[in-house]
């Protein structure tokens, strides 16, 4: 795939879009706390760490994903349905069950897979939309 024919400001979106949907997500208000919980994480570890360099790196990994996923997206006749179909069984044929092997491995309560699973299938869906429907 010619890497010229990506939608630069779409990718960009994209990775926003993912973004501050993992903002909400992981807010106390929804899925924070069984996160933390099935993460094994306290409110010390969470508020710990070098913030710039956390958020940093997670929107340049977010950047990535979205510019790999636009290569996917950029033949002819994708639109914002199928870009949201595509994103969605990317998030949940490959993430959520990637993390699922993760988790059985290091033996993680199913919470860990459902909340980070979770995640990345609504964001994969969001991030295709875009990238399929903004051509």
């Amino acid at each position: 795939m010619d890497p010229g024919v990506i939608n630069l400001p779409a990718v960009i979106v994209a990775a926003l879009v993912g973004f501050v949907i993992g903002g909400a997500w992981y807010a106390p208000a929804l899925f924070g706390a069984a996160w933390q919980r099935a993460a094994g994480l306290d409110d010390a570890t969470v508020a710990g760490g070098n913030k710039a360099m956390i958020f940093g790196l997670a929107f340049l990994f977010l950047l990535v994903m979205a510019f790999c996923l636009a290569m996917f997206l950029a033949a002819p006749g994708v639109t914002l349905a199928s870009g949201a179909l595509y994103g969605f069984l990317t998030g949940f044929g490959w993430l959520f069950f990637a993390i699922g092997v993760v988790a059985l491995f290091e033996r993680r309560p199913w919470a860990y897979l459902l909340v980070n699973g979770g995640y990345w299938v609504v964001t994969m869906t969001a991030m295709g939309a875009i990238l399929g429907g903004w051509k």
